[in-house]
């Protein structure tokens, strides 16, 4: 009788190996032996009290390893504090309102007047020559051309005209023409037809209303078909000696650039201009103005390294800054290039511009 608890759990055990691959748990250990596990370990627990204090001991000093390890390692993050170097920066960041602060210093009316009449002293040492770039002989024929001018260059306009004058010399002959005869003589400088009735409406407005000829003062001009203060001011400046401030879209883009007004309005311009300069410079700053601008200033790729005043303009960096680049980008007489007309005056420094047809080389 005492053996058979002995036998008992043999037979226990037996069984348990024997379907110990039958029940197989989770790591692969079967649940049964896990269960049987679980009770015999019922005992022990009295011997875990001292089995803890003992593992107890050795950890204290790890703990302190750590902490000393943790110390020796929090040093070398004391001695990277000099990576605190990003200071500076925020120093300089705080001088950045400095330099932004520069702007905060609008140009003076007065200082603005001075660094524009410089300007204009300066293009009239560039430009000795300047002039108007339309090739006529009398009144009537830059009135004709002027209008023309318009959406093309002068170059295309002095390469029409000379066949259109030979053929209508006089406002009578030229209000008495064809339209379509006259459509095929001023093709090639577009938007013929328009131009067309313009110059053949303001030819016969000066033979009904004015003799024949061109009137010389403003309020006469600007009442003729197709002729505006810009056609105006050509004419009176360049046929008859009256001063007059040329707005076309070189001397817009130019006076914006240079800050002689932020207007976008011709009359506007006009006007502002007007008070920085005396009158009897208007016509030939506009000359000079316009050269400038289609030479050097151009509208996309400005040479400024190879401009003459960059020292007075707010505006230099917009294009080519550099020189040899930018020596690439100049046009006619300043590139080596033809001028635009085919009958320049004298003092011309380049060449003459070809005829229709001729090469432009």
């Amino acid at each position: 009788m005492s053996n058979s608890p002995v036998r008992a759990q043999a037979k226990g055990a037996e069984r348990v190996s024997a379907e110990g691959n039958s029940a197989v748990g989770e790591h692969g250990v079967s649940k049964r032996v896990k269960a049987a596990n679980r009770k015999p370990a019922g005992p022990a627990e009295p011997a875990k009290p001292a089995n803890s204090t003992k593992a107890a001991k050795p950890a204290k000093p790890a703990k302190a390893a750590k902490t000393a390890e943790s110390a020796k390692t929090a040093r070398p993050a004391k001695a990277a504090k000099p990576a605190k170097a990003a200071k500076p920066a925020k120093v300089a960041e705080s001088a950045k309102p400095a330099e932004s602060a520069k702007p905060a210093k609008p140009e003076s009316r007065l200082a603005m007047v001075r660094r524009a009449r410089r300007i204009n002293r300066e293009l009239a040492e560039v430009f000795p020559y300047a002039h108007p770039e339309l090739d006529f002989r009398n009144p009537f024929e830059l009135l004709v051309a002027t209008v023309l001018s318009a959406q093309t260059t002068d170059l295309r306009v002095n390469q029409t005209t000379p066949a259109l004058f030979a053929k209508y010399p006089t406002p009578e002959d030229l209000a008495a023409a064809v339209p379509e005869e006259v459509e095929e003589l001023i093709r090639p400088t577009g938007f013929f037809r328009a131009k067309t009735k313009s110059i053949m409406g303001l030819a016969a407005a000066l033979r009904d209303d004015f003799g024949g000829e061109v009137p010389g003062r403003l309020e006469d001009l600007v009442k003729l078909p197709g002729v505006g203060r810009k056609t105006a001011f050509v004419v009176l400046g360049n046929a008859f000696g009256v001063p007059g401030i040329t707005v076309d879209t070189h001397f817009m883009r130019l006076v914006r650039r240079w800050r002689w007004t932020e207007s976008d309005d011709p009359v506007k311009i006009e006007a502002e201009v007007a008070t920085i300069f005396p009158k009897s410079e208007w016509t030939m700053l506009s000359h000079r103005v316009i050269f400038h601008g289609r030479r050097i200033c151009h509208a996309r790729k400005p040479a400024c390294g190879a401009c003459p005043i960059t020292h007075l303009c707010p505006s230099y960096g917009e294009g080519e800054t550099d020189p040899e680049k930018a020596k690439k980008l100049l046009k006619y007489e300043m590139g080596g290039f033809p001028g635009q007309r085919l009958d320049p005056p004298p003092g011309y420094p380049g060449r003459p511009a070809p005829p229709l047809g001729a090469s432009d080389g």
